[in-house]
């Protein structure tokens, strides 16, 4: 699939898969990052795309991410095929970590991953019943794990 992208900066870096096989493609950030009025980490890629017409682009957290008490804010980012400006990364911390917010990234760090893939157009239809199942309404832990 082609997909368009624009560098809105000379930094840019365009995304691209690190290993055959890799379902998400690299994101970087163009500077370091800064805080927002909200506390949040935020990273520019200094790129903006046209994701094709049903389909999504899904961002999401590096995996190293985890060996720190930073999380992506949104918990994955959805990118629709209207949106036209840039993609941007928002990464907020646990504030029971006991650690002062910091920049985890600096321009030129790999920041995220998205994956682009299609999506179904839904239609809800009201009904007064639902068909009935192995799991039917149990939630959370349901399954004694």
């Amino acid at each position: 699939m082609k997909v368009k992208i624009k560098k809105l900066h000379s930094d840019a870096v365009i995304p691209k898969y690190a290993k055959p096989g890799d379902a998400g493609m690299d994101l970087y950030t163009i500077k370091d990052g800064y805080a927002d009025k909200h506390g949040n980490m935020v990273y520019h890629t200094g790129l903006a795309m046209e994701i094709p017409k049903d389909h999504v682009g899904l961002l999401f957290p590096r995996s190293s991410v985890s060996k720190t008490p930073h999380s992506l804010r949104n918990s994955v980012g959805v990118i629709d095929s209207g949106y036209r400006g840039e993609i941007i990364m928002k990464f907020g911390w646990m504030e029971s970590s006991n650690i002062e917010p910091l920049n985890l990234y600096e321009k030129g760090d790999r920041i995220g991953q998205i994956i682009i893939m299609p999506h179904p157009h839904i239609d809800f239809v009201e009904v007064d019943d639902l068909s009935s199942s192995d799991r039917g309404s149990g939630g959370f832990g349901s399954t004694g794990q």
